[in-house]
């Protein structure tokens, strides 16, 4: 295809039936747009990127983003990996970035299913145990959403469908139930859906089985995990992300200890909530949260 062609293949690019008139609509300029062209569309349109930890009364770190849909997704993507922790994570045997999962759900929500149109400015805040946003919304009721009374509604179905077929985004519907999904996963709590005239999300991200700090050093935030000290039980993590399907009689063979202390050992870590077992022992595997 022709840039043109896609553009009109995409819907962004229309004729209007009633003045027979021509053009790129607004979705194309949100979507490609220069950040002086968007303003001259839409003056209030902006995403306000925080990051709060240490000082609460304003922030440690802002991102104001102004750019397009396109730009803003990458940017927005970046400001969450830099400020949350990527924990380690197996799901059905497969090393999964749930962080990544979870952020690019709050971020394609965020751009797409907002009111362009509106100078509110939305907001993504990272905070020590959340990630929270806010955005104005054409809203069809009022209330919390769950996957009980959830009824999807695209609110830019051009922008969305464009998401869709570029790979930032699911099917209508499908963020709020991998949100959903992977929140439980990553911090064992359901996130909050608001929706009204402002509609608000909240995804809680404080890491299963640890306690989450932030200080502050040359300017970066370092995170602070609870460690494991104990050289057997670090031994034994390091072959369980290899292979998670390690049984506890291999793992004393490779570690050459007895089964009985591999099975104390692994113990104390599913007590520290640093490993789980799923399934049985014969067929099951690990999930590792360090």
């Amino acid at each position: 295809m022709t840039d043109m062609e896609l553009l009109r293949s995409a819907g962004l690019y229309e004729k209007d039936m009633e003045s027979g008139k021509e053009g790129f609509n607004m979705a194309c300029i949100l979507l490609f747009g220069k950040p002086e062209t968007i303003q001259s569309c839409v003056p209030g349109y902006k995403t306000d990127a925080i990051y709060r930890v240490e000082n609460l009364d304003r922030y440690d770190d802002r991102l104001i983003v102004e750019s397009n849909l396109l730009e803003s997704y990458n940017l927005l993507i970046d400001f969450i990996k830099k400020h949350t922790d990527d924990k380690f994570f197996l799901i059905d045997g497969v090393n999964v970035s749930v962080r990544t999962a979870i952020a690019r759900e709050i971020v394609s929500n965020l751009l797409v299913h907002r009111e362009f149109k509106s100078a509110f400015p939305a907001k993504l805040i990272i905070e020590k145990d959340r990630i929270w946003t806010e955005n104005w919304s054409r809203t069809q009721w009022k209330g919390r959403i769950s996957l009980e009374n959830f009824t999807p509604y695209p609110k830019n179905p051009i922008i969305a469908k464009f998401f869709v077929n570029i790979g930032y985004a699911d099917s209508l519907g499908s963020g709020v139930r991998n949100l959903y999904k992977y929140t439980k996963i990553y911090s064992d709590a359901e996130p909050n859906f608001e929706e009204g005239d402002v509609f608000r999300l909240i995804v809680p991200m404080r890491p299963a089985g640890a306690t989450l700090t932030g200080r502050r050093k040359n300017n970066e935030v370092t995170r602070v995990t609870e460690k494991v000290t104990d050289v057997t039980e670090k031994r034994i993590i390091e072959l369980l992300k290899d292979n998670s399907k390690y049984k506890t009689a291999e793992l004393a063979e490779m570690l050459d200890i007895s089964r009985k202390t591999v099975s104390i050992k692994l113990k104390n870590l599913k007590e520290k909530g640093i490993v789980e077992r799923v399934g049985s022992d014969r067929k099951g595997y690990w999930n590792i949260y360090l």
